[in-house]
C-alpha cells in the first residue's frame, strides 16, 4: 500500500511540475549517511559509504528523466580528513569503487554522462585520484549531462585558488601587483572556479535536517535557491527529489533586483 501510495504521489508531483521551469544545475549536499547507517545497525565504513554512493545512479536516473543538464555532489570536503583513519579510509574507498563503476558503465556512456572531480585532489591518495582521472578521461568526450563530483573541495579555498590564478595569469602577461590588483574582478574571478564554463547552480538541496551551506559553491550559489530535506542521503527518494524541484519552480527568482 505504502508503495502504491508513493507511486501516485510521484505521479501527482510530475504532473504538477511539468509546464514549470527546470533548474539547469542542480547541487547536493550527500549528508546523513552515518545517521542513516547507525539506524540499520551498520558500523563498517565502507560499507556505510557504499551505500550511499549507489543513491548516484538513482539521482542520474531522475535528472535524465526531468532533462537537468548539470549536476554538481558534495561527497569529501577537507574537513573530512580530520576524522578518524577508519572512517576517511572507508570514505575514499567507497568514492574510488564508485568511480572506477562509472568509467565502464554502459548507462553511463549510453546517457553520454561527462564525469569530472573539483576540488583539490592532492588532497587524496594516489588511488583514489587515479580513479578519478580514469573515470573523467573515460567520459571526456560525453555532452549528455554533466556529472561534477565535489572531492576534497572546500568553497573557500576554491575562491583563493581562483584569485591567486588571475593574479598569475595577470603576471604572466607582464602586469605589475598594483596593475594586477586593479585589473582584479569578479569576472576574472569566476573563469577560474573550479565550475568554469558550467552554469551556476539553480537549487542546491542538502539531505538529512541540516540547515547550513557548509561551504559549498560559495561563489556560485550567491542566487541560488536552497532547499533541506530531513531524510538522510542514503534513504532519499524520487518523491523527496521531486519534492525539492516543485519546491524550486514555486519560488520567484529575483536575482538581487
Amino acid at each position: 500500500m505504502q508503495r502504491l501510495f508513493y507511486a501516485l504521489y510521484e505521479w501527482w508531483l510530475l504532473r504538477r511540475m511539468s509546464p514549470g521551469p527546470m533548474p539547469s544545475h542542480v547541487g547536493i549536499i550527500l549528508d546523513g549517511n552515518r545517521r542513516h547507517a547507525l539506524s540499520l545497525g551498520m558500523t563498517d565504513p565502507f560499507a556505510i559509504y557504499e551505500l550511499g554512493a549507489k543513491k548516484l545512479d538513482e539521482v542520474l536516473s531522475w535528472c535524465a528523466e526531468l532533462k537537468i543538464p548539470v549536476v554538481t555532489l558534495w561527497v569529501f570536503s577537507p574537513e573530512n580528513l580530520r576524522r578518524s583513519p577508519g572512517e576517511v579510509a572507508g570514505i575514499l574507498s567507497a568514492i574510488e569503487a564508485k568511480l572506477t563503476a562509472l568509467s565502464c558503465d554502459p548507462l553511463i556512456h549510453r546517457r553520454r554522462v561527462r564525469v569530472r572531480a573539483i576540488g583539490d585532489l592532492s588532497l587524496l591518495p594516489a588511488e583514489t585520484s587515479g580513479a578519478i582521472r580514469a573515470a573523467e578521461q573515460a567520459t571526456a568526450a560525453f555532452e549528455g549531462l554533466d556529472l561534477n563530483i565535489a572531492v576534497g573541495y572546500g568553497g573557500r579555498q576554491e575562491i583563493v585558488d581562483a584569485v591567486r590564478k588571475a593574479l598569475e595569469d595577470m603576471a604572466d602577461e607582464g602586469n605589475s601587483l598594483p596593475e594586477a590588483i586593479g585589473r582584479l574582478s569578479a569576472d576574472a574571478i569566476a573563469t577560474h572556479l573550479y565550475t568554469a564554463g558550467l552554469p551556476d547552480p539553480d537549487l542546491i538541496i542538502r539531505t538529512s535536517g541540516e540547515v547550513r551551506m557548509s561551504g559549498f559553491l560559495l561563489w556560485q550559489s550567491a542566487h541560488s535557491e536552497f532547499y533541506f530535506s530531513d531524510v538522510n542521503w542514503p534513504a532519499f527518494r524520487r518523491t523527496d527529489f521531486l519534492r525539492a524541484i516543485r519546491a524550486y519552480q514555486g519560488r520567484k527568482r529575483r536575482f538581487g533586483q
